[in-house]
């Protein structure tokens, strides 16, 4: 039994699809609301999770370890995106459940920007894994090109993207190619005791970034560059001054080669090329022509 945690987000849906493909079962999605889940988007020709044999919905809350017994009953294998503030309850409950292999999400950050403290947190909870007993997986991306969907409300309402360091190239990473490394780490032999750093094919600048959502939303769409200090005042609505300094430095103010460097391991380890930012924007373009609550939905 795999157990998917975070399944209705952007990494989660894309692992349901995967591991449906690849003919995994029985798999279990974990959601905060089993009764409104639907992955009718990641395994096709199916109206929902609960009609695909092998797979079933339940409910449970990662920041709430005691919810997820009935969960974790009977799973081998665990999916686990880090930064949800429980992992250590988490990953005692898993160990204690008979849990085998744990394939968590963290950060390329860890590797990047030690310093700064979600990488510090991040690296806390790499360090819990590899203590626990269970074999891990420990995956590290790179910015995700969901990310950009911070951007919908203004592309919607104004036809603008008003971003800092507009022309710096950063090798996001479409996050179904987080689920297909995910995947082939869940399935497949040799990828236990291995820690992978995880980007796109090539960098891309904000404003390349702008240009391809406008292509995909058939809708023209200006990149105005702003200040970092502009950029931090709009931030401070819905993050700390700590956090906002922390995205600003890794969306171009503090970057390094290591930051910046294309990496070939989703290839590597998937057989598969990496996804290209406009392919992600192709695919999500109606998420900028929306009606806003739709496409808040879209960000989970």
């Amino acid at each position: 039994m795999i157990l998917v945690t975070g399944a209705t987000g952007n990494i989660g849906r894309a692992l349901l699809g995967e591991l449906h493909e690849a003919g995994a079962a029985p798999v279990r999605g974990l959601t905060r609301d089993a009764g409104r889940a639907s992955f009718a988007g990641r395994i096709e020709a199916v109206e929902g999770f609960e009609a695909v044999e092998g797979f079933e919905a339940v409910e449970g809350d990662l920041a709430r370890a005691d919810s997820l017994k009935a969960a974790l009953e009977g799973a081998r294998s665990l999916f686990l995106p880090s930064g949800w503030g429980a992992e250590a309850e988490v990953l005692a409950a898993a160990r204690q459940a008979g849990v085998e292999h744990v394939v968590l999400v963290s950060s390329i950050t860890v590797h990047t920007h030690p310093h700064l403290p979600a990488a510090g947190e991040n690296l806390a909870v790499e360090r819990l894994l590899q203590d626990s007993g269970m074999a891990w997986t420990i995956l590290r991306p790179t910015q995700f090109a969901s990310n950009t969907l911070w951007w919908a409300r203004s592309i919607r309402d104004e036809g603008v993207v008003r971003a800092p360091y507009a022309d710096v190239g950063l090798p996001t990473i479409h996050p179904a190619d987080i689920a297909a490394v995910a995947r082939a780490a869940l399935t497949e032999p040799g990828h236990q005791g291995q820690t992978y750093a995880l980007t796109g094919p090539e960098r891309i600048t904000v404003r390349q970034q702008v240009a391809a959502i406008a292509a995909a939303s058939g809708r023209e769409v200006a990149c105005i560059e702003i200040s970092r200090e502009e950029a931090h005042r709009q931030m401070a609505s819905f993050m700390d001054d700590e956090t906002a300094d922390a995205v600003l430095d890794l969306m171009g103010g503090d970057v390094n080669e290591e930051l910046l460097k294309v990496r070939d391991t989703v290839p590597r380890v998937t057989g598969a090329a990496a996804r290209p930012f406009r392919q992600w924007a192709s695919e999500h373009g109606a998420a900028f022509r929306w009606a806003t609550s739709v496409a808040e939905r879209t960000i989970t």
